[in-house]
């Protein structure tokens, strides 16, 4: 047994930077038998399921389209998050997705340059540390299953190595490519992405022990299903 849902992490380009999205599944799935708790414990699993890099130029209202047809795909439909980067101009293309029936709950997030993340007037202020950070751990420990053959997986791996931490005269952090002209469109969608599974299930497994019980019968034969706990 397992429950899945889905986050689309959505980096609005500039003029010299192209917009990317991102799908993420979070899955969890039935791990390890304890022995102590009688039951499956429930693991969380990440996939990166699909990433796009929208072609440089594209006008932000086919973007919007773009993001429409993706939310409300397949599996996706319904069953999904997205977290928008809201920075600078970032906030009328929020307006346009909010008109845009994706059929999913939104999130728009405004990246900043601070340490501490708040909320107000439909907007959540995302230092972008947290962002970059929490996607580094979770790649460093082998958390993030990236398929082998996914476009823009390699371009992935390699904007993530390029990041790189500057600070400013007033002491602020900085992360961006240490190269000019390179771009981190794919690392931000995909930390995007990565921040509203957090932020949609923040306790990391759902249930208050986290573990898939037995209903009906332990032996004997009898018609066994698991049930959330």
């Amino acid at each position: 047994m397992s429950i899945a849902r889905f986050f689309v992490g959505l980096d609005l380009g500039q003029a010299h930077d192209p917009s990317a999205l991102a799908v993420l599944e979070r899955k969890e799935l039935t791990g390890e038998w304890d022995a102590v708790m009688y039951a499956y414990r429930k693991m969380a699993a990440m996939q990166l399921r699909y990433l796009e890099r929208i072609p440089l130029g594209t006008p932000y209202p086919e973007v919007v389209e773009r993001v429409r047809e993706v939310t409300r795909s397949g599996e996706l439909s319904k069953q999904c998050y997205l977290m928008v980067d809201a920075t600078g101009t970032g906030r009328p293309v929020v307006d346009l997705l909010r008109q845009a029936d994706l059929d999913c709950c939104m999130l728009p997030a405004v990246i900043t340059s601070g340490h501490t993340e708040s909320y107000s007037d439909g907007y959540y202020h995302v230092p972008k540390r947290d962002l970059i950070v929490g996607l580094q751990i979770l790649m460093q420990r082998g958390g993030l299953q990236i398929a082998s053959k996914m476009a823009f997986g390699r371009a992935l791996v390699e904007e993530m190595t390029a990041m790189r931490v500057t600070q400013t005269a007033r002491g602020h952090e900085q992360f961006g490519a240490w190269r000019e002209g390179e771009h981190d469109d794919l690392v931000l969608a995909v930390a995007l992405a990565l921040w509203g599974a957090k932020k949609v299930c923040p306790r990391g497994v759902s249930g208050d022990d986290g573990v898939w019980r037995w209903e009906g019968e332990l032996a004997g034969g009898g018609s066994r299903t698991k049930t959330e706990r």
